[in-house]
């Protein structure tokens, strides 16, 4: 996807405070406390309900508090997006329902409110909300604040003519190849640096378009031969496509080439919360609420098959 740029600031006093008034020394409540039950009914997917076990790794403040705060920014889909059109506070999307799903697991309540984007990582910063979502891509920079429980990955993917007539399998096929992206994207500059190391004479021939749409009809056009763009993108348009583009699948990386994890956003000094929601996230993979909540979103090609934590790959 495209990497949606946060800002962090970088003063460590701010840290220490955030630690302080954050309940950072929170300990997961013992093994004897009880828990509370919390079901919830995804659309299309069935109801989810609370897993004593997990629910013990939640920090006891939060659990005995039983609802935590996410802060998003609408739209951004498939990952979020209002539910109803003139309305902030209601909200969809698949970041939505794998997160109140996870939740549930946990024995937590899940609120989520609009915030502005560029505010997301300051306020997790400052302790004004529990976590962020919405399609984020875990960056190294950004776990200088945040621990990240990563639930998918996406990378570049491939759009050709039906039929794929010059047979492109991976990014190897693009070089001495004409490839549309849209401008000042990742992938100009990744395709730009993988033509001059791996090309050997044959460029890649990279031809930047304003948008995504512009590429795609130079493909239709004849004017280039792939359009390399996000593949959760790529994913939605090709339907619409059927008959003039075919998305390539290239089963050495499933997620699209340089996949790059999106992730559930706690502050660093929440790990033992983050380490709870990625026990549930594993547990909805392994009983396969995961893959029905993707595939109500269309986005199954983003899947991961383990919940990981900080595992950015730039």
């Amino acid at each position: 996807m495209r990497i949606r740029h946060l800002t962090l600031a970088t003063v460590a006093s701010a840290l220490l405070a955030v630690t302080a008034g954050c309940g950072g020394d929170s300990t997961a409540a013992g093994s004897g406390d009880e828990v509370t039950t919390v079901s919830v009914t995804i659309e299309g997917v069935g109801e989810v309900t609370t897993d004593a076990t997990l629910a013990r790794k939640v920090p006891g403040d939060i659990r005995d508090r039983g609802t935590i705060t996410v802060a998003t920014n609408a739209p951004y889909e498939p990952f979020i997006d209002f539910k109803t059109e003139g309305r902030t506070d209601e909200f969809k999307g698949l970041d939505h329902d794998l997160f109140l799903a996870a939740s549930a697991r946990l024995g937590i309540k899940a609120t989520f409110t609009q915030q502005p984007f560029d505010g997301l990582v300051p306020g997790l910063q400052a302790a004004k909300y529990d976590a962020i979502a919405g399609g984020i891509t875990d960056k190294k920079e950004r776990q200088q604040v945040a621990t990240f429980v990563d639930y998918s990955a996406s990378g570049t993917g491939f759009l050709v003519k039906t039929g794929n007539p010059l047979g492109v399998q991976t990014v190897a096929d693009l070089c001495g190849r004409k490839v549309a992206v849209q401008k000042a994207s990742n992938q100009a500059k990744n395709l730009a640096e993988y033509s001059r190391s791996d090309c050997a004479g044959r460029a890649v021939e990279v031809k930047e378009y304003p948008e995504n749409p512009q590429a795609v009809q130079a493909l239709i056009a004849g004017n280039v031969d792939v359009v390399a763009a996000t593949k959760v993108n790529l994913v939605d348009v090709a339907p619409a496509l059927a008959g003039k583009a075919d998305l390539v699948e290239d089963p050495s990386a499933p997620n699209g080439w340089l996949a790059s994890p999106n992730g559930f956003g706690f502050l660093k000094a929440q790990k033992e919360l983050a380490q709870a929601y990625q026990a549930a996230v594993q547990s909805l993979i392994d009983d396969g609420t995961y893959t029905k909540i993707l595939a109500r979103w269309k986005q199954e090609p983003i899947a991961v098959k383990q919940a990981t934590i900080d595992q950015a790959i730039d």
